[in-house]
């Protein structure tokens, strides 16, 4: 394998962790991003959950049925709001395109695929770094407040079921009993789907532990630097100018989140990744007992419920915005709104910081991994909601393509192949 100079752009998660696995291919890495640190943007105060079982694209048979409803619900988990923006418009049809019981179910296998490897990749790294992000390995548990969620749930399960993942199917003592804090709820919920392997951390601090390792392997990071263009010949790209330099190299990878796009565009490529709002809060725990022991998925919001450490971060909702960055206090109501009904006192909200994150999401969930038409030119973006969950196994999948080697897993459905 001949070592090469990469230069990695983005220093959120997926940006960082791919940095980190090329450095241990033993490539010269320089890692560029506008932030003064790591995981300042998405990556930031995401939902916390690693959850490669509950891996599911937003596009699904009965979502289009769903987004009718949604829209006049006081506490949404789709947002709409409409401009004329011709990449919104294409990734909403594009989104809808993927709303049958065919697309859902491969869409869903190709995504679980990735994060169950990512997961594996993340203990990995766990296990030779000791690597510390307020971990925990007690699973994810998704609620459903309604008997009809709790029927729908039988597609995933088919999934779940194909793919070889654990999965336990509770009813309203079962999720107490998993997590006892609902105990102490008035909501009359009426089952959960348990998936035991899946984790949770703080994304926040894994990347910024993660750099710190990628100094000791030799990675360059700049920060406070931003991306203008990639300068491109007829052998791929040969440098990436920056508003501090311009650097060379023999491979390029972008992982610039929701940003993509626009970078890529002067290069003939054009990407479907279209920003999708996502809002969390994280609140002081005020009562061990009425706490969270790990993450619960609200079915009915699509908002996650995540134990860090002596923290609840409370994450989810999908807003279609543009790159609008504001704050809402209705988004936070939404949060507040089913934490409290389900774990009544656990957490002082008071005391909550309220954040919102631009989650790059392809119309059909999966993200977008791998090589482009420019021979030399990568891209690891797309990961929507799960950029924590996948980035390990992605950055993975992608070094190892850098480095010339097959990756372990069928990558092949991964690429932006797919869209050609």
């Amino acid at each position: 394998m001949r070592r090469k100079r990469v230069v990695v752009l983005g220093g959120g998660v997926v940006g960082v962790t791919t940095a980190y696995y090329l450095a241990l291919r033993g490539h010269a890495v320089t890692l560029v991003e506008r932030r003064p640190g790591p995981a300042m943007e998405t990556s930031f105060a995401n939902a916390g959950e690693i959850s490669p079982g509950y891996a599911s694209p937003w596009a699904a048979p009965d979502v289009p049925r769903k987004a009718l409803k949604w829209l006049f619900m006081e506490h949404a988990p789709l947002i709409l709001r409409p401009k004329l923006d011709l990449p919104m418009l294409r990734f909403a049809l594009g989104t809808l395109a993927n709303c049958t019981s065919k697309r859902y179910a491969r869409n869903k296998r190709r995504m679980v695929r990735l994060a169950e490897y990512s997961r594996d990749q993340l203990r990995a790294l766990r296990r030779s770094t000791g690597i510390q992000y307020d971990e925990r390995m007690q699973g994810t548990l998704q609620l459903f407040r309604t008997q009809q969620q709790f029927d729908g749930m039988a597609k995933d399960v088919e999934v779940l079921k194909r793919d070889g993942v654990p999965f336990e199917v509770l009813d309203r003592s079962g999720c107490i009993s998993a997590e006892p804090g609902l105990g102490h709820s008035e909501v009359m919920f009426v089952g959960g789907l348990r998936l035991p392997q899946d984790e949770t951390g703080d994304c926040l601090k894994f990347t910024q532990k993660l750099a710190d390792l990628c100094r000791e392997q030799g990675v360059e990071l700049r920060f406070s630097e931003t991306v203008r263009a990639l300068h491109s010949n007829a052998r791929g790209v040969e440098s990436v100018l920056t508003d501090r330099d311009e650097l060379p190299a023999d491979a390029f990878v972008v992982a610039l989140g929701s940003h993509t796009p626009s970078l890529v565009r002067a290069l003939g490529i054009r990407l479907p990744v279209y920003p999708v709002k996502g809002y969390s809060i994280t609140a002081p725990i005020n009562e061990e007992a009425r706490a969270p022991v790990s993450t619960l998925m609200d079915e009915s919001y699509k908002v996650a419920i995540t134990r860090l450490g002596d923290r609840i971060r409370v994450g989810g909702m999908a807003e279609l915005s543009g790159y609008d960055a504001s704050l809402p206090l209705q988004r936070r109501r939404t949060l507040e709104h089913s934490v409290s009904s389900l774990f009544p006192g656990g957490g002082d909200l008071s005391a909550a910081t309220f954040w919102c994150g631009l989650r790059p999401m392809t119309p059909d969930g999966t993200p977008v991994v791998g090589g482009t038409p420019v021979p030399n030119l990568y891209l690891n973006t797309g990961h929507g909601t799960l950029g924590w969950t996948m980035a390990c196994g992605s950055a993975r999948v992608l070094s190892d393509q850098v480095s010339g080697i097959a990756p372990d897993i069928e990558t092949s459905d991964l690429s932006i192949a797919r869209y050609e």
